[in-house]
């Protein structure tokens, strides 16, 4: 199990990391300048010294030993003289030179050679050979490692002789180990003052975080956790965190949370509880609705013209959708298919009364018109319709014995026939508007013959109109298609053939129509 680190650790964590991060970068800072002012200072000192004896010594004697190279008694003179100078000064060395292009120079005097002797040039040629050239002292300071003389800062001024021409170079060198000592002991320094002074600091900041973030952001937990572990019971310990600022915002927020939680959970048992009950009802309606609609197969068995097969799998608990079918006497049978507005119970009511008004008007007797059992159900539908709700209706009495049928169709589905042998088609005409759409619509009716082997295929626009995740329809042409797959089959097949077809189509996506088909084949007396 993976350790947890408190807040409480963590915060003493970062107050010492960045103390001590604080710390070094004073110290890395502070010797920095440390470091370039005390280097400025000491090469300031080498040239003040050198600039001393260029006042005192002889120029055009200097440029007289560089033509000749040999010692004179002025020279015995001068190299006596140079050594009191660096000996007092505190120069590390003292000495003149003529710097060449191959990098190395001439010494003419230097304490530790002899005039001539030449030596590789260890600072930075190109400083040195500009000063040479150009009469200039080094704009930068000239430092050099050396394993023969150490480590050495350079103070560099032109020798020039009574011309105005450079001959030479003075060079006045100081040992950068002094500065280094120097730098060493501020460093130590800095080091203790910033310890003593950041720890003083460590413990005040520790105690006001303590005291205004720390201790309260451990109370607010506490509480937080006793009121999961308490069954959701509120205390007043929030109220108590007095900081003036977030931390007490925040706990106030917390302790106000908790009490609308509380409330919150006290409605959703009364919600829940009424959710429950309305949900049994809707199981109940469900179960309602299913047993109004023929649901045994095949619904007559002892008839052998014609076969029929339907189901209904409402978007919801209930639908608007339904189907229906009924012997009005021994000879004729009516079919019906219906699709209400809307969805949900209030569809589901519409459509109780719809089909109970076609059933009984269509078993009352008399004439057996599609067009007048449609106009009568439609005027009563229109009678109190405030919430102006309609169903698309196709409506169908077939004479068994002579495959006759009398058709309607009030703004439903194209239907799909299937001719003996051939293929499933969509039969295209007219439709009449939608029952209940406005009182006294007269309804338009046809009629077809079904020969023996014909197959007849009806359904809602919950089968075209389906849809993939990507809003695209499944459209009547793959309708078709799944129907022509087996042609042949039998009522159910064709149907669960289609449905199949949706729901692999539609995958995912979720069903938000219902979808009610009902497929009928005719044998005829043969």
């Amino acid at each position: 199990m993976k350790r947890k680190w408190g807040v409480t650790k963590k915060a003493l964590l970062g107050i010492i990391v960045f103390t001590l991060f604080f710390s070094i970068l004073i110290c890395v800072a502070g010797s920095l300048i440390f470091d370039r002012s005390v280097e400025k200072i000491y090469n300031d000192r080498g040239y003040v010294v050198a600039s001393i004896l260029l006042d005192t010594l002889d120029h055009d004697k200097i440029a007289e030993y560089t033509r000749t190279w040999e010692a004179d008694d002025y020279y015995e003179e001068m190299d006596a003289y140079l050594h009191r100078v660096e000996d007092y000064s505190g120069a590390a060395f003292i000495y003149i030179a003529v710097p060449y292009e191959d990098k190395t120079m001439r010494y003419v005097y230097d304490s530790d050679t002899f005039i001539g002797d030449t030596d590789p040039i260890a600072a930075s040629f190109d400083e040195i050979w500009n000063a040479f050239t150009t009469g200039q002292r080094p704009t930068s300071y000239l430092v050099r490692h050396s394993k023969k003389y150490g480590f050495l800062t350079s103070s560099c001024l032109p020798v020039k002789d009574s011309a105005g021409t450079v001959v030479a170079l003075l060079f006045v060198d100081t040992y950068m180990n002094e500065i280094r000592l120097i730098l060493y002991k501020f460093i130590f320094n800095m080091i203790l003052i910033s310890l003593i002074l950041l720890t003083i600091f460590c413990v005040m900041n520790w105690k006001v975080m303590r005291k205004n973030f720390i201790d309260p952001v451990m109370q607010i937990r506490t509480s937080a956790g006793n009121f999961t572990s308490n069954g959701a019971q509120v205390d007043d310990a929030l109220t108590t965190i007095k900081t003036g600022d977030e931390i007490e915002d925040l706990a106030l927020s917390i302790h106000n949370m908790e009490k609308d939680i509380v409330t919150y959970i006290d409605n959703l048992r009364t919600v829940t509880a009424e959710k429950e009950r309305i949900g049994a009802e809707l199981n109940v309606a469900t179960q309602i609705q299913a047993d109004m609609l023929p649901r045994i197969f095949p619904p007559f068995p002892d008839r052998k013209e014609f076969e029929i097969y339907a189901t209904m799998n409402p978007a919801k608990e209930v639908g608007g959708d339904f189907y229906d079918f009924f012997l009005i006497d021994d000879d004729h049978m009516a079919m019906v298919m219906a699709d209400v507005s809307g969805k949900g119970v209030p569809a589901a009511l519409f459509m109780v009364i719809t089909k109970t008004l076609i059933k009984n008007r269509t078993l009352m007797g008399g004439s057996l018109s599609t067009s007048e059992i449609l106009r009568d159900v439609n005027n009563q539908l229109c009678e109190g319709n405030d919430a102006e709700m309609f169903a698309t209706v196709w409506l169908c009495i077939l004479e068994i014995s002579t495959g006759k049928a009398i058709i309607s169709n009030a703004g439903h589905e194209h239907p799909v026939i299937r001719s003996s042998n051939g293929s499933f088609d969509l039969r295209i005409y007219k439709h009449s508007l939608a029952v209940a759409a406005m009182p006294g619509i007269k309804f338009e009716q046809h009629e077809v013959t079904l020969q023996p082997g014909d197959t007849l295929f009806v359904y809602t626009d919950g089968v075209p109109e389906a849809t993939d995740k990507d809003n695209t329809l499944y459209g009547t042409d793959r309708l078709l298609a799944a129907l022509n797959k087996n042609p042949d089959a039998d009522s159910q097949t064709l149907i669960e053939a289609v449905k199949k077809d949706i729901d692999g189509f539609v995958s995912d996506a979720p069903q938000f129509d219902d979808i009610t088909m009902l497929c009928f084949k005719y044998f005829g007396n043969n």
